[in-house]
């Protein structure tokens, strides 16, 4: 495939970082774009002069059946993204989705499912799965040096509430979830992708915060074998952090607002923090040299089972009040 033909499939803001970077690569041309409002396609236009010639549409099942692309980048709303994904595996396309992959667990099994019955390219944008030092995270516990991971817990908190207000993030149809759904998905997701844990159980309190969605969220975690961890997604903090702790049986690893240290067995910090880091990548070169090149998926859609499959379990005990296992 001398060139990869690309569209975009929704148009507003987190589209943009897609369009820069793939635009960036070579082999690479985005010949359409398609938003169910012209005025978000117009504006995406007016900033890439690389549209210029991209033809639009305002439906997506008219872009797949147009022939003039080879795969698609999704950015839309959460709940549309089964159907996009579904219809645009069935059209023969690749597919590079934004998360979370789908908002319920039937849903995701059904992309499963259809992603192996197409042989094409899905991707999952979780940029974690490619930053060296979760990399080295997941490499240091699957080499075995560290031991068995005994607790982990991670800590989110961001302006989620007031930054979201009045979007089709607080609005279920659309979202379908809150923080927990949205940003707190790279947390699970990064969580289990370095660990390699399965979950068994959780236990969690919600609070919606007067909103129709979540927006605080403490979970309570059991993993199959054993360990155990806590999540604490924070959606009314008044600035962003992030807290990472994985303590193993000969170690811990601690990632705060993105740097990494990591402590041995006696408890001693590494210092300087490790410097041979994984190369890392993102999912946009990814989802083009998995095409062109039969390059590894990084992010591959199974990580999008693994947390709606937390996700879902998470929002029934809190409705019931009971633990819910996966």
């Amino acid at each position: 495939m001398a060139n990869l033909r690309l569209g975009i499939i929704g148009t507003g803001g987190i589209s943009r970082g897609h369009i820069e970077r793939l635009s960036a690569l070579n082999g690479v041309t985005i010949t359409a774009i398609c938003d169910i409002k012209p005025d978000h396609m117009q504006r995406t236009v007016d900033r890439f002069s690389i549209l210029a010639d991209a033809r639009r549409f305002e439906d997506h099942k008219e872009l797949l059946g147009a022939g003039i692309t080879d795969g698609v980048v999704i950015c839309t709303p959460h709940t549309t993204h089964f159907d996009q994904i579904m219809n645009s595996l069935s059209a023969g396309q690749h597919v590079l989705s934004e998360k979370p992959l789908v908002c319920t667990v039937k849903d995701a099994h059904q992309v499963l499912d259809a992603e192996k019955k197409s042989g094409k390219v899905l991707v999952l944008n979780y940029q974690r799965h490619y930053q060296p030092e979760f990399l080295y995270i997941r490499d240091a516990i699957a080499s075995g040096k560290y031991g068995p991971v005994q607790f982990v817990q991670g800590l989110q908190g961001q302006e989620w509430l007031k930054n979201c207000a009045n979007s089709w993030r607080h609005d279920p149809a659309l979202s379908g979830g809150g923080q927990l759904n949205d940003s707190g998905s790279h947390m699970l997701a990064v969580l289990l992708f370095v660990t390699g844990l399965a979950v068994a159980s959780v236990g969690a309190f919600i609070d919606n915060m007067t909103v129709p969605v979540d927006i605080n969220s403490a979970l309570s975690i059991k993993f199959v074998g054993g360990a155990q961890g806590n999540v604490s997604v924070v959606g009314n903090a008044t600035r962003f952090h992030e807290d990472i702790t994985i303590w193993c049986d000969r170690g811990i690893f601690f990632m705060r607002n993105g740097s990494l240290e990591v402590a041995d067995e006696h408890g001693k910090l590494f210092k300087p923090a490790p410097e041979d880091l994984p190369a890392g990548s993102n999912p946009d070169v990814n989802f083009v040299n998995a095409i062109l090149h039969n390059e590894p998926i990084g992010s591959p859609a199974i990580w999008g089972l693994r947390v709606i499959e937390l996700t879902e379990a998470a929002w029934k005990s809190a409705d019931t009040g009971a633990i819910a296992t996966v």
